[in-house]
């Protein structure tokens, strides 16, 4: 019996090891490593405090998100991430939403035009 991460919005847990489900439709997915940078309180009392999450391998000016700090335990019981905390970003999509990758995808654009 293993421990179970706390899920966020009642999500399923993440983990960078592939799922077995019974639905032979399995969505494509990527799981990215993350840490939490920093909790941002809530502008007001009534608004829920934000975790920023720098996401692992993306560019820059874009690894930072902003999610609402709600997650629920594996008892459905309300719990929040703590600033620090290491996390894992699951990206998934229907299949319909995906193409091939072609294996010119992943190399860098060739300079057509050399330099003078």
């Amino acid at each position: 019996m293993g421990v179970e991460s706390p899920r966020l919005g009642g999500a399923p847990p993440m983990s960078n090891k592939p799922q077995e489900t019974e639905d032979a439709d399995e969505k494509p997915s990527v799981t990215l490593l993350g840490k939490v940078e920093k909790i941002i309180p809530g502008v007001i009392p009534a608004m829920p405090d934000k975790a920023q999450i720098a996401v692992e391998g993306a560019e820059d000016l874009y690894k930072e998100i902003r999610v609402e700090n709600t997650l629920q335990d594996e008892n459905g019981k309300p719990v929040k991430l703590k600033a620090g905390a290491e996390v894992e970003v699951t990206i998934e999509a229907e299949k319909h939403a995906t193409e091939p990758k072609n294996s010119s995808d992943s190399e860098p654009p060739s300079d057509k035009h050399p330099k003078k």
